[in-house]
């Protein structure tokens, strides 16, 4: 059972998540907020295992609360929920502590697709707000990926899956649009890591970018 703490201004919406998730057998909507201080508090009297967190809100806003909370609660996992696509707020809400950052126009499948991926220790992001992330929080470290060339050669399917992994794609997502088992893609990735010499998903993905494997600017 996700325990679930829903923060946001505008009470409809709220309400209306709510709603969307009490049909969820695996889910508790566990307390609502409608500023970040309120969230601040809530958070540490519920101890939720999800907070789907908005940005601009009275008082103390979600990127405050965001740092705040994950500073206290490291294992509560933040999910920003908001209609801002600036890229500014994007960077700040990763650099704050947020697994997690999606528009307000997703459809309701998205929106248990990305509780799912939460639960599974995953990060939902679109493909294009992935690739913002990537080309921002990995300059640092392209140096130390290793060389092209260097590692096995990748089979065609593991370049796919690797392709979609840089994408944002999820496992399931990447299952879903490959027509092959979740277990299956986790094996891929795994063989993916060790013939590239990479620690992490997030490491492959900006060796596909550098690569060209995907569009960086994500059109």
């Amino acid at each position: 059972m996700l325990r679930i703490l829903l923060v946001d201004d505008h009470i409809l919406f709220r309400k209306g998540v709510a709603a969307l998730l009490s049909s969820r057998q695996d889910v508790e909507v566990v307390g609502e907020a409608g500023d970040g201080l309120e969230a601040i508090e809530k958070a540490r009297d519920l101890l939720p295992d999800i907070i789907l967190m908005d940005i601009g809100m009275p008082k103390c806003n979600g990127l405050e609360a965001t740092r705040c909370i994950k500073h206290e609660m490291p294992h509560v996992k933040i999910a920003i929920l908001t209609v801002s696509d600036d890229d500014q707020h994007l960077f700040d809400a990763i650099k704050s502590g947020a697994q997690g950052y999606l528009l307000k126009n997703l459809e309701p499948r998205q929106l248990y697709d990305m509780l799912d991926s939460l639960a599974r220790g995953e990060a939902p992001l679109s493909g294009a707000i992935a690739i913002k992330i990537l080309e921002e929080f990995t300059r640092p470290q392209r140096e130390a990926v290793v060389e092209a060339g260097v590692g096995e050669e990748l089979t065609g399917r593991e370049i796919e899956i690797l392709q979609l992994v840089a994408e944002g794609l999820t496992n399931k997502e990447i299952a879903q649009r490959l027509c092959i088992s979740e277990n299956t893609v986790k094996i891929h990735l795994r063989n993916i890591l060790e013939k590239l010499h990479l620690q992490n998903r997030i490491q492959a993905a900006v060796y596909a970018v550098r690569q060209g494997l995907v569009d960086e600017t994500g059109s």
